[in-house]
């Protein structure tokens, strides 16, 4: 077997069927996700150890080979003849090695094209605060990320610094200046990155990952002392998300996290990637806006009340998960099986539409 030329053919056949990711894992065919759904190529023949490996190995420089072969684990970027790039994932399972490719479009889109809140674009004209995108692996957080990037290099005469792991859109600069750093190349971790930016004369900072105590204590300072920072988190909704950064820290030190969190939160956008009526995805957004009401509640501990008032407060541009899931489906743009699928509270949904 030609591995490369299979390999290509394989790619090739993902970006013609506008697939978002590619698997590749030993006893299966090399498997595409396509509007949210898993599909065998069969016309492929079905991976082995030899076939996983050097399909692998194509993807990866020497050094990086060493490096996985050590670590059991990997991530990096992916440019596939400069058609196309892929955030990629190598691992071991089993004692085989597997792979998940996740594509990068190579143009990032607008607000408008992803069908996000115009609300965005007030975000990203923030002078300083903290903003984050949450939702669960697969939604589109990253992509929501960089249009926001791309806005502010539209919008804005500022110095921009990425921090990724690793680098997935590629962005040029305009009115902005914007560089790219990824960790484990271009830095040691999210952590260092964060606090060498107060030596690099940076305005903005996106973040693409909250992982750990350090990064987010970084971030949140970062934002106090006149930054606007933007970053993503593994969490459903508002109200959780900010229980799990609290959480994150040792008990002596939530009321101090808590209080600058309430001084520095400027909004919380949850998303969900709804498969649409006809075919392909659609955005479900929940947005909070951090309000005084919304601070009050972080200062007091308050996280169970942020649902009301994000209900509540809809004349100040907060929508809901369910209100967005509703009025999706009253266009006709989903169907209800699906919206109570990914509802937090199908119960509630399910009583809101009687109204």
């Amino acid at each position: 077997m030609n591995y490369q030329q299979e390999f290509e053919d394989i790619i090739q056949m993902m970006l013609k069927q506008n697939a978002s990711d590619l698997h590749i894992t030993v006893g299966r065919h090399p498997t595409i996700r396509v509007d949210g759904s898993l599909v065998e190529l069969t016309k492929k023949p079905v991976v082995d150890q030899d076939i996983a490996r050097e399909f692998i190995f194509l993807m990866l420089s020497k050094e990086q080979q060493e490096a996985f072969l050590r670590l059991k684990e990997f991530d990096l970027s992916y440019s596939f003849k400069g058609i196309a790039r892929f955030r990629v994932n190598i691992f071991v399972q089993r004692g085989y090695m597997g792979a998940a490719l996740r594509f990068i479009p190579t143009r990032i889109k607008t607000f408008e094209e992803l069908q996000l809140p115009e609300i965005l674009a007030d975000f990203c004209l923030k002078p300083q605060g903290f903003f984050l995108c949450v939702g669960p692996t697969g939604h589109g957080k990253t992509t929501t990320l960089s249009a926001m990037v791309e806005y502010i290099n539209h919008s804005r005469h500022d110095h921009v610094i990425t921090i990724e792991d690793p680098i997935e859109y590629l962005f040029t600069s305009d009115r902005c200046i914007i560089d790219q750093r990824e960790v484990g190349t271009d830095t040691e971790s999210f952590e260092i990155a964060l606090r060498s930016m107060f030596r690099e004369d940076v305005d903005v900072a996106m973040v693409g990952e909250m992982r750990d105590k350090a990064t987010m204590a970084a971030a949140v300072t970062a934002a106090e002392t006149g930054h606007l920072i933007l970053s993503s988190i593994h969490t459903n909704n508002a109200a959780q998300t900010i229980d799990r950064i609290i959480d994150s820290f040792p008990a002596d030190q939530q009321n101090q996290i808590r209080s600058q969190l309430a001084n520095t939160l400027v909004g919380i956008l949850s998303q969900r990637l709804i498969p649409r009526i006809g075919g392909g995805l659609v955005p479900a957004i929940e947005i909070m806006i951090a309000n005084s009401a919304i601070r009050n509640l972080i200062r007091e501990n308050r996280m169970h009340e942020i649902d009301l008032v994000i209900e509540t407060s809809s004349d100040e541009g907060m929508i809901s998960l369910n209100r967005a899931l509703i009025d999706l489906i009253r266009s006709g743009t989903i169907s209800l099986e699906s919206a109570i699928t990914y509802s937090l509270n199908p119960g509630e949904l399910q009583l809101l539409l009687k109204r």
